[in-house]
């Protein structure tokens, strides 16, 4: 004979639950989906409301033709803002691969940097402390989507944020200077 409680459970993507508990955990799953109004909420409203008026008493078509221009007006919205979206991440791209492409032209050439470290000393006084490279483009990386150098300097290889360079082209101060200054 088999066992009863096998009737009672559900097997989702290979695992088992039990029926009522699963039940339970996908309607508290919808409710949390389903607690912003949206676009087919509103219109699942609107048509709801239009099944279950007064016959005797009918509502005005002007408040219905209100209600479907709001609903038009929600979606029309809705594309605008995705469409900005849209536009935002093409604008950002093309911002992106025209800086590539210029700082690819680089290579070869020679570049100047400073390597900024904070730390705080033995008095709590915050400091920094500058360190100027010297080296030459190796070529051009895209991290976390913002394009940056990889310079080499005496055999050791740098990847260099765009805001740190401070010279491009051949210059005459010594690469491994050292400068500090407090800010506190």
């Amino acid at each position: 004979m088999s066992d009863s409680t096998a009737l009672n459970t559900i097997t989702v993507n290979g695992v088992t639950y039990d029926a009522a508990k699963y039940s339970a955990d996908q309607a508290a799953t919808a409710v949390k989906d389903n607690s912003a109004l949206g676009k087919d909420a509103f219109l699942q409203l609107l048509v709801t409301q239009m099944q279950y008026q007064d016959p005797l008493n009918p509502q005005d078509n002007g408040e219905y033709l209100a209600q479907l221009a709001q609903f038009s007006a929600l979606e029309q919205m809705t594309n605008v803002s995705d469409g900005l979206a849209n536009v935002s991440t093409l604008v950002s791209n093309i911002d992106t691969s025209v800086l590539v492409g210029q700082l690819s032209h680089m290579i070869g050439q020679d570049l100047q940097w400073n390597e900024s470290n904070s730390y705080t000393d033995e008095e709590g006084n915050v400091k920094v402390s500058s360190v100027k490279h010297e080296g030459k483009v190796a070529g051009v990386s895209l991290s976390d989507g913002s394009p940056t150098i990889i310079a080499e300097e005496n055999g050791h290889t740098y990847q260099v944020k765009i805001a740190d360079i401070t010279r491009i082209g051949a210059g005459n101060a010594g690469s491994g200077e050292s400068t500090e200054n407090s800010d506190s």
